[in-house]
């Protein structure tokens, strides 16, 4: 007993660390109630000692202490708020990578099709785009290893690797008879935080921002650039979704659009270094076109830092749904063994001083996350409105505090589809992206322009009835009649898929758009974000 114990007191020597660092955030507490810090913690120790011992004594079967001891570090941080959490080393890794916004590889978005990895679209500028891989090609073996059926693990560790290092893929190419082999030198591989940027209209521009990473500010501002230079004056700049990020790069990003010198957000915490205050800079930002910012739900974090700047700073609109409402700021933290913990530091408040983080129960997650998804929770929040902290914007309009940012115009998102056509839409098979790649890979050269093709190209009912064709041939079942009650919407779908695989993605989002009934509705108060501009 005592051999297996002393294989295990490197975990316990952690996780007493986790626990002492527990201890001192809960410090002012403890001394408030006249308890001797040390002492608890001392007890505390000992007894997690005897747990351990206990469990990896008497336990019936073999414990996996690893995934154990990552549990009572999840449960411990949980404890504190619903955003402070313990990472695993092995989450670790691709957290990073989202973050810093690259990491080494051949640069594919892909899918499991039918057993094959199929390519959906090369990154821009990335060595899979540079040797000429297309949307729809297959690849049916890597370093001449049979690649069917392959996994989603196997192919990132298969594809991915140092900079400079070569695979050889073989690729099954729609129109091609036989495969062929690529070479594909690997290197870094840009992970964007901008998803699509485009012209809706001759004078409005989009951009949609996914996270905010390293790279945020650099991409946003590439974006809003091009977008001017093609005769943007308006711009929609959609935030759903956006879980959030980088805070400075929320400032930045905010920066972009005030010209003004103002504050964009300050933040407190229990020590002076979590107290920042980040300034705008009155020579960095455009006021040279009308903004609407879209939120929902899912915008969080940075998101509300944005949207909140440019509401309490009367910049421009914020139209959609209530956001998330997380107002706290965490600071990660690395652990020795590889993990690390994410420790939430101080508030942050926008320009007016609101708080917007929504009231959560310590230890109660699942209340905190089910409030977000109910149906009714637009009506809820706006019942509960006038007991919310009440704000000033820099003109006087009135905002609200403690529970997310509160569009200036709701606009709730709409989903008409059927079941039946969602069969089709959500099928893991992805039958109108097969079917798109197909038609484009043959009649790629018949496409002149994307601005023509936007304009005059249809999907024709001939070619919807090739597609129903196709959908039985992959075994993919539904009742015709429902379908066709959504067939506009069947048909723009395989229109921005055409799109996405002869252009690339700004050109898909631009198609798919039209059917988008938050952005549709978003582009009719322009009027009212024009005035802010006044």
């Amino acid at each position: 007993m005592f051999q297996k114990f002393r294989q295990i007191w490197p975990l316990v020597l952690s996780t007493a660390f986790g626990f002492l660092l527990a201890t001192l955030l809960f410090l002012p507490r403890a001394y408030s109630s006249n308890q001797n810090v040390y002492k608890v913690l001392r007890e505390k120790i000992n007894v997690l000692q005897q747990m351990i011992s206990y469990v990896n004594h008497f336990y019936f079967d073999s414990v996996d202490m690893e995934k154990i001891m990552d549990g009572a570090f999840r449960g411990l941080m949980e404890e504190l708020d619903p955003h402070s959490t313990y990472i695993p080393a092995k989450e670790q890794e691709n957290i990073n990578e989202v973050f810093k916004g690259k990491f080494q590889g051949i640069g594919i978005e892909f899918d499991i099709l039918d057993g094959f990895i199929t390519v959906i679209s090369p990154v821009p500028d990335s060595p899979s785009d540079i040797v000429g891989l297309m949307p729809g090609d297959k690849l049916i073996a890597i370093n001449g290893d049979d690649a069917y059926k392959i996994t989603k693990n196997e192919v990132f560790e298969k594809l991915r690797g140092r900079k400079g290092t070569k695979v050889v893929v073989t690729i099954s190419r729609i129109g091609k008879r036989k495969p062929f082999d690529v070479t594909i030198i690997r290197d870094n591989i840009p992970i964007y935080s901008v998803g699509a940027a485009t012209m809706i209209d001759s004078e409005t521009g989009y951009i949609f921002l996914r996270r905010f990473s390293a790279t945020t500010e650099k991409e946003v501002t590439a974006a809003i650039d091009t977008l001017i230079n093609q005769g943007m004056k308006k711009l929609l700049f959609d935030l759903r979704g956006n879980s959030g990020g980088y805070l400075e790069q929320a400032a930045a990003i905010s920066d972009q659009f005030i010209t003004s010198v103002d504050t964009l957000v300050y933040t407190k915490g229990k020590i002076k270094e979590s107290n920042q205050q980040f300034i705008s800079n009155e020579d960095k930002g455009h006021d040279d076109f009308s903004l609407v910012v879209m939120i929902n739900r899912g915008s969080a974090s940075a998101a509300e830092i944005v949207s909140g700047a440019v509401q309490d700073l009367d910049r421009g609109l914020v139209v959609g749904e209530t956001s998330f409402g997380k107002g706290l700021v965490q600071r990660q933290l690395p652990l020795d063994s590889g993990a690390a913990l994410r420790v939430t530091i101080a508030r942050y408040y926008t320009p007016s001083g609101r708080l917007i983080q929504r009231p959560y129960e310590d230890g109660n997650d699942l209340a905190y996350y089910r409030e977000l998804y109910a149906k009714d929770r637009e009506s809820k929040i706006d019942s509960l409105k006038e007991l919310r902290p009440k704000y000033k914007t820099k003109s006087g309009r009135t905002v609200y505090g403690g529970g997310g940012i509160t569009p200036d115009i709701y606009i709730p998102y709409k989903n008409s589809i059927n079941s039946e056509t969602g069969k089709i839409v959500r099928n893991p098979k992805r039958p109108i992206f097969n079917f798109a790649s197909k038609y484009a890979s043959k009649k790629k050269n018949d496409f002149i322009s994307f601005k023509s093709f936007k304009k005059d190209w249809i999907v024709s009912d001939s070619l919807v009835t090739v597609f129903f064709s196709q959908l039985d041939n992959d075994s993919i079942t539904v009742i015709t009649d429902s379908v066709l009650i959504d067939i506009e919407y069947i048909k723009n779908t395989i229109k921005s898929e055409i799109a996405g695989s002869v252009w690339g993605k700004d050109e898909a989002a631009n198609i798919r758009l039209l059917f988008d009934n938050q952005v549709v509705e978003a582009l009719k108060h322009f009027n009212e974000a024009d005035a802010f501009l006044d």
